[in-house]
């Protein structure tokens, strides 16, 4: 197998070609539109190639950790630039740059003939360079910026349509929801991350005042020096746990910080890929797996028991997450929205193998490799989901599922992709969603967490429900009203264009190959982590005890295919047929209410509306009409009025004939006086 001379050259190369790129693309748009597509798509597949090029590096994990750095600032504290290759870091950055280039390769099709091409394109491959960055750095200020900047393109692409043309607007449909602007869902997201970023960023800079160092090799070989003098302190450890979970916990979209997520896909559809498959959404499970050997020395190595807070909140969340995401999935009409909260849930399955790592020190490769195993394998099939929700968005001009239906006849080659993607979700062996979402499941049993187990498989029903409502609602049975009218309208239908359709195909294959190697992909995940947590870390281990008389592997496959077989077959029965059923609930019964329970999406969104949008608004009026304008009405007008006449009047009521000259001088003391008290309040 080829073998790169200098991996970490090739790193830095992968970064910086994306962000050569934004400034390429912009030169090609002003000369051609043909240059500029090239140059789009010519940055991300080089930078693609020089990750592929460090793919040898993953079965000689003995040769990693690599790292390179140089000192931008010494003093008063060292700030430094380089990067970091470990089989974490390399294995994200593989996602990040694969996915990335099919998906812009799609854009070029996809976005043909739109004005704003040129900024949509400079704004992905911006994208793609700072997720990059982000997963490279080798220390957590670089990190940070990376971080930053991912989300900063995230709002420029979400709200990408910021002119709020009535064809862009989301939500409804008219009547049964309200309807939402582009620009607002991309402030939207800006301000739900931006809270987690700041939280976060107070976090890291406590994390500094202990250890001294934000390298991450660094944090990891001193902690054991430092953890225990942070332990020291009362509450530290719990604050700073929850700090830095703040922010993974808004860019991964996971309760509570999870509603905006939905709105993301307002958006043009290859953004929805980015953001929910390959880069934002990933980069907070990575910032957890990042930090895990941290608090893994804290409890294992220090004895700190507070460092457990960290994985239970991180189980926790994830468990709950993956179950509230899943239940407004079963109910969305959008087909977006429904793979946005698919995105969401499934985020939580790797948040819980994440978490459970660190409980015990038996499950710490295990865990943090079953997480990873799924983010990989969410990657893919979540990229060909959103790729091929654009070409049936694209074809039949709705984003609503119940305007579709029958489309298999028209869109062959985008149903067989979808329908690849769409079983692989649901977890159907031999596809790699099944091995991934089984190795977490695993994971609980081997850590006896029963509660979290027992959401984890009850989302896989709900999964398999909504998965299968969503293909049977867009390809099978009768064609839709609006179907129908296309086709007197003279629009009918139809595939889509071969660049399109093509780079799904190349996803689907990429889910059948991974699908074929699962076993031995996890065994290799476990390996390169094992070799770097245990080996150049020298975290403590254990063996996984063996349970007598319990055969946990087939436990979870009996209980995961039951799940399966629970969601698909009703949901068949209701979406599938010939003729669908309409389903309707009689108003007051308990159906009827769980329904609007799950459509109002468990009212955590109108809640956060309601309390933090419009009491915003409100908080805004209230010190503008009030508070602001009544202090400018005394320090502007009252305030001066009263120096500049009142005091005069008041001295002249003192003035006496016999002494003028004493007057004169009071009266310009006091004018003076009034000046210098007015230049001093402002």
């Amino acid at each position: 197998m080829l073998q790169v001379q200098d991996p970490l050259f090739c790193a830095w190369l992968a970064i910086i070609l994306p962000l050569l790129g934004v400034p390429a693309i912009y030169i090609g748009g002003r000369l051609n539109g043909g240059l500029r597509d090239l140059m789009a798509v010519l940055f991300p597949i080089a930078a693609a190639v020089c990750c592929l090029l460090l793919l040898p590096l993953l079965f000689h994990p003995g040769q990693l950790p690599l790292e390179a750095s140089w000192t931008w600032v010494s003093h008063p504290i060292a700030l430094e630039i380089g990067i970091l290759l470990d089989p974490l870091s390399l294995l994200l950055a593989l996602v990040v740059s694969v996915i990335s280039a099919i998906i812009a390769v799609y854009c070029i099709g996809y976005m043909k003939g739109d004005p704003g091409i040129t900024r949509f394109l400079m704004l992905v491959n911006l994208f793609i360079g700072s997720m990059l960055l982000l997963v490279l750095a080798n220390n957590l200020l670089l990190l940070f910026v990376g971080w930053k900047l991912v989300g900063l393109c995230s709002y420029g692409l979400i709200g990408y349509y910021y002119q709020d043309q009535r064809q862009y607007w989301i939500g409804g449909p008219e009547g049964e929801a309200p309807l939402t602007t582009p620009s607002f869902c991309g402030l939207k997201a800006l301000v739900v991350t931006g809270v987690g970023d700041l939280v976060m960023l107070g976090g890291i800079l406590i994390l500094y005042h202990y250890s001294g160092t934000l390298n991450l090799m660094e944090l990891y070989r001193t902690a054991p020096q430092w953890f225990p003098v942070m332990a020291a302190d009362p509450g530290i450890v719990v604050l700073v746990s929850i700090m830095l979970l703040a922010g993974p916990i808004g860019k991964s979209a996971q309760f509570p910080l999870h509603e905006w997520l939905p709105e993301a896909m307002a958006g043009p559809g290859p953004v929805s890929a980015l953001i929910h498959a390959a880069t934002m959404v990933k980069s907070g499970v990575y910032l957890v797996a990042r930090l895990l050997p941290i608090f893994y020395i804290g409890r294992w190595v220090a004895h700190c028991e507070n460092a457990s807070l960290f994985f239970s909140i991180t189980a926790w969340v994830g468990a709950l997450t993956a179950f509230i995401a899943a239940t407004q999935g079963v109910v969305a009409k959008e087909l977006k929205k429904i793979l946005a909260f698919s995105t969401v849930s499934q985020i939580g399955y790797m948040w819980i193998g994440l978490g459970l790592a660190g409980l015990t020190q038996s499950t710490l490769v295990a865990g943090t490799g079953s997480g990873i195993f799924h983010l990989v394998s969410h990657a893919i099939f979540k990229a060909c989901l959103f790729l091929c929700a654009g070409s049936v968005i694209h074809s039949v001009h709705s984003i609503y599922v119940q305007d579709m239906g029958g489309l298999r006849r028209y869109m062959p080659y985008t149903w067989v992709c979808m329908m690849i993607a769409g079983i692989c979700l649901m977890g159907v062996p031999p596809l790699p969603g099944f091995y991934s979402k089984d190795a977490i499941l695993l994971v609980n049993l081997e850590v006896n967490h029963i509660p979290i187990f027992v959401l984890a498989i009850t989302t896989v029903g709900l999964t398999a429900f909504y998965t299968t409502r969503m293909l049977a609602l867009i390809f099978h049975g009768s064609e839709s009203g609006h179907v129908q009218h296309l086709h007197r309208e003279g629009h009918t239908p139809h595939e889509a264009p071969i660049i399109m359709w093509g780079a799904c195909a190349v996803l689907a294959a990429m889910i059948i190959a991974l699908g074929a190697i699962g076993p031995q992909f996890a065994k290799l995940l476990d390996s390169g982590f094992a070799a770097n947590l245990t080996g150049t870390l020298k975290l403590p281990l254990e063996p996984i005890a063996e349970k007598h008389g319990f055969n946990y592997h087939l436990i979870v496959t009996v209980l995961s295919l039951g799940g399966i077989l629970a969601g698909v077959i009703p949901a068949w029965l209701l979406y599938g047929t010939r003729e669908r059923r309409q389903i309707s609930f009689r108003p007051g019964s308990l159906f009827r209410e769980l329904y609007t329970f799950l459509w109002r999406r468990w009212y955590i969104d109108p809640f956060y509306n309601l309390v933090f949008v419009r009491g915003t608004l409100k908080l805004a009026d209230l010190v503008a009409l009030h508070i602001e304008e009544s202090y400018d009405t005394l320090v502007h007008r009252r305030l001066p009025a009263l120096v500049t006449e009142k005091v005069p009047r008041l001295l002249l009521q003192l003035k006496t004939e016999s002494d003028n000259f004493l007057y004169v001088g009071a009266y310009l003391a006091a004018i003076f006086t009034a000046a210098i008290a007015l230049a001093l309040w402002h």
